[in-house]
């Protein structure tokens, strides 16, 4: 690694260290780093637990336990200036450990790390903040293949053999490279995704299409799915009977339904899950300040709309969020107890259609008027 001098116009070379001569240690220095800052590893992640043992009848603890973007359990093993020879051993038992937890044992294992580590938030609320989930009823942990993440600042051979082998053969598996350096008393570090080579990684996911097809066919017939599929099927030949909102949208398998307003970036929703149903005016697809602004002057007519509509809404601003809904909500009842179906249907479909008869005019004012 070079220093450029711009007034000399040279490169100076800045020292490559070992985190021996740095008197750096596995867990105490670069355990924390990647706990604290994961885009060392070049991706998005939730860290849940450090030195995770709850495994039963071994005493063998694994670095980090993560949570990926699309809640995958990610197994970290972090060495220093060797990876050793049995590193890829120990992380694949790992895996093989942490395939049977449940997303409880998952969600408990995540409170208790922020209990242990004096953190006061609910382990649930995260993880739905972190994948961008509602309701953690809607959260799915653990449903695909474990992934592995190597990290040290060489690797030997047989580390990186067993590795591309095991990428091939659909084993989701990452090797990063650390390197530190000196300069004046300052310590830099530099990162390298050896494995898969960054470039090569399309090339791999296409070579794994089998595989890929085989977990898409596997999800669409996940009971789940099939349920909310059904149960949208029903409410909107119930809303259709009744209404023209939702006449050219399709059943589909999310938990949420929705259909446009006339207006860019704001829609009407269906949203159900197993804890409640709820109607909204979606605020999203503008930006941030503008979004907000619409939300300000439609709740200058609460009263209006309220009134009209025959009940109150809840108005949530989300003024830390880019979006803004106005929804009504039906509480305890769960979709996936078709007894509940007949009263969330009428639920949904009764009120959606007073909610847009009570909102649309002050919208269309608000949009002519000010946006």
């Amino acid at each position: 690694m070079f220093l450029i001098d711009k007034e000399k116009n040279e490169a100076i070379s800045i020292s490559k260290k070992t985190f021996q001569e740095l008197e750096f240690k596995e867990r105490q220095h670069l355990q924390e780093w990647i706990s604290k800052n994961t885009d060392i590893l070049g991706e998005r992640l939730l860290i849940i637990q450090k030195e995770f043992s709850g495994f039963d009848d071994t005493k063998e603890r694994l670095d980090l336990l993560a949570i990926d973007e699309n809640g995958n359990l990610v197994i970290i093993e972090n060495k220093l200036d060797d990876s050793g020879r049995d590193v890829v051993w120990q992380a694949l038992k790992y895996a093989s450990y942490c395939s049977s937890l449940t997303k409880s044992d998952i969600r408990d294992i995540f409170q208790e790390y922020l209990n242990t580590w004096g953190v006061e938030a609910n382990a649930e609320k995260l993880i739905c903040e972190f994948l961008e989930i509602e309701d953690f009823s809607e959260v799915e942990l653990n449903s695909d293949d474990q992934r592995i993440i190597l990290i040290a600042a060489n690797f030997r051979k047989e580390v990186t053999s067993t590795a591309m082998w095991l990428l091939e053969h659909n084993i989701k598996i990452k090797c990063i490279k650390v390197t530190p350096y000196e300069l004046e008393g300052k310590v830099l570090l530099d990162t390298e995704q050896i494995i898969p080579i960054i470039d090569a990684e399309d090339y791999l996911i296409k070579i794994a299409n089998k595989k890929q097809e085989e977990l898409v066919s596997r999800e669409k017939k996940q009971t789940r799915y099939a349920v909310r599929l059904k149960f949208w099927a029903e409410l909107l030949q119930t809303m259709n009977e009744r209404s023209d909102l939702f006449k050219n949208v399709s059943p589909s398998k999310d938990n949420w339904l929705g259909c446009g307003s006339g207006y860019s970036g704001i829609s009407y929703s269906f949203v159900i899950t197993n804890n409640f149903a709820r109607i909204e005016l979606w605020i999203i697809g503008r930006s941030k300040e503008e979004n907000k602004a619409i939300f300000d002057d439609i709740l200058l007519k609460k009263e209006k709309i309220e009134s009209s509509f025959g009940d109150q809404l809840d108005w949530q601003r989300r003024d830390d969020g880019k979006g803004s809904r106005i929804a009504y909500w039906l509480r305890d009842v769960n979709v996936f107890n078709e007894e509940d179906w007949p009263e969330m249907i009428e639920f949904l479909t009764t009120n959606m259609i007073k909610f847009e008869n009570s909102i649309k005019n002050v919208l269309r004012d608000v949009i002519r008027n000010n946006h």
